[in-house]
């Protein structure tokens, strides 16, 4: 039995290093700071890679999804140390079947130990992606699956080969030929056979073998950990021409009633935001700034850039219908603007279907969820405002696009406002503004 237990907790090992090395390729994909697809299927590989937002977007996006991320380009990937934990899980496996060490109780105890940590971090992954990010990714659930499941045998091989230990067994002669032995056995006469085929020792022979199992067992698990991780940082692309940004603005100033503040610091680094309140993109930017909790050190404050064509001249279609007429709120009352933002935000499809359907729709809705700005919103007066911020993003050469971060009036380049975020900002904020050079 502890054979076959050991056969199944390796099935689960490569089973989780499949998924594991999927997620892994779909992140290091983004290490080129472009749009790719990800595999979000429980047949990756099998099923194409989609660009759609999804539960594994959400999930690869977030600041979950990596560590050590304002120290390198998108930090470290979590998948990467879990894939190499299955890899070293699948070896340890093979180690114990080839040399019949599967029902050693100590080797078996190592299996178990090793296996508790995949199950203890999918716990916590699990938790929140659910919770945190309301997100369901079917290549992590693929990884929790086989942590759980690989676990359970590792459990079950445990409790077998304290059964084994336990159980009557044959004493193997000391003049049997190594044919009646198990493979790669080493044993002595004071090793014995059990029923199964598996080889169990005298108490003083079980513990040097089980210490020799843990001395064994360590060194391989950290170069297999290590390895991985030092190859990926070795590998990563040199970003150092975009810690400066990419470009500055030529013409900064605007009248103040131009501006919606978006909260932060007054004493942080001045940071413009160009915003659509409808754009998913900003809603993504503004839930990364919170998380990585560098908005604290920014002024924030934001020029209004609906892609809509009611009210942006620059567009050809509405791009996001509706969003005239949410930015004309904030602009009427921007002692609420973040409330505004925040209701867009979570509203963002809802108020866009609304404003496909019917015209108006989105006016309705901003103004009953906001009486105040009722009278405001349509005006002649506020039209001109938001007129006026599209006419200052023309004016310093501003792409039609959103979001754009701009930073101590040098601009985070686009590519740097999803993974990149946390490090690109953490250089900008820490490289004074006369030294910074960037990219063109």
């Amino acid at each position: 039995m502890t054979r076959h237990l050991t056969l199944a907790t390796i099935a689960f090992a490569l089973l989780g290093l499949f998924f594991a090395s999927y997620a892994t390729y779909d992140f290091a994909s983004h290490l080129d700071r472009q749009v790719h697809g990800i595999h979000c299927s429980f047949l990756p590989g099998v099923e194409a890679a989609g660009t759609e937002s999804s539960g594994c977007q959400v999930t690869l996006m977030s600041r979950y999804s990596s560590v050590f991320r304002t120290q390198l380009w998108g930090g470290i990937p979590i998948s990467l140390p879990g894939m190499a934990l299955f890899a070293f899980l699948a070896f340890w496996g093979g180690y114990l079947a080839l040399t019949g060490r599967h029902s050693e109780r100590t080797a078996t105890a190592v299996t178990l130990g090793a296996w508790a940590l995949p199950l203890l971090t999918s716990c916590v992954m699990g938790y929140l992606a659910l919770v945190e990010l309301d997100a369901a990714c079917k290549l992590c659930i693929g990884i929790y699956t086989s942590s759980a499941l690989g676990f359970a045998a590792a459990a079950a091989l445990v409790w077998a080969a304290r059964k084994v230990a336990n159980a009557p067994a044959q004493t193997l002669a000391a003049d049997a030929t190594a044919v009646d032995r198990p493979v790669g056995f080493t044993g002595s006469a004071d090793t014995t056979i059990s029923d199964d085929g598996s080889s169990t020792a005298a108490p003083a022979l079980r513990r040097e073998g089980g210490l020799r199992s843990v001395a064994f067992a360590l060194p391989v698990a950290g170069a297999f950990m290590t390895l991985p991780i030092a190859g990926y940082v070795a590998a990563m692309p040199d970003y150092s021409a975009y810690e400066g940004g990419c470009g500055e603005l030529a013409h900064p100033e605007a009248p103040d009633d131009l501006w919606v503040p978006l909260g932060g610091s007054s004493t942080g680094h001045p940071a413009i935001e160009v915003l659509d309140p409808l754009c998913p993109s900003c809603k993504g930017l503004e839930a990364r700034l919170t998380a990585s909790g560098l908005d604290a050190q920014l002024d924030r404050r934001a020029v209004l850039f609906p892609l809509d064509d009611s009210c942006n001249w620059m567009v050809t279609r509405a791009v996001h219908p509706g969003a005239c007429a949410v930015s004309e709120a904030m602009l009427c009352e921007p002692e609420q603007a973040r409330a505004v933002l925040g209701w867009a935000f979570e509203h963002q499809e809802e108020i866009t279907a609304a404003e496909q359907a019917h015209e108006g729709a989105a006016a309705r809705m901003v103004s009953e969820q906001f009486p105040s700005v009722r009278r405001c919103v349509g005006s002649t007066r506020v039209r001109q405002r938001l007129n006026r911020g599209l006419r200052w993003a023309v004016s310093n050469q501003i792409p039609v696009l959103t979001p754009q971060l701009f930073v101590d009036g040098r601009k985070v380049c686009n590519e740097d406002t999803d993974l990149g975020l946390e490090y690109t900002l953490t250089q900008m904020l820490t490289t004074p503004t006369s030294a910074a050079g960037g990219a063109p």
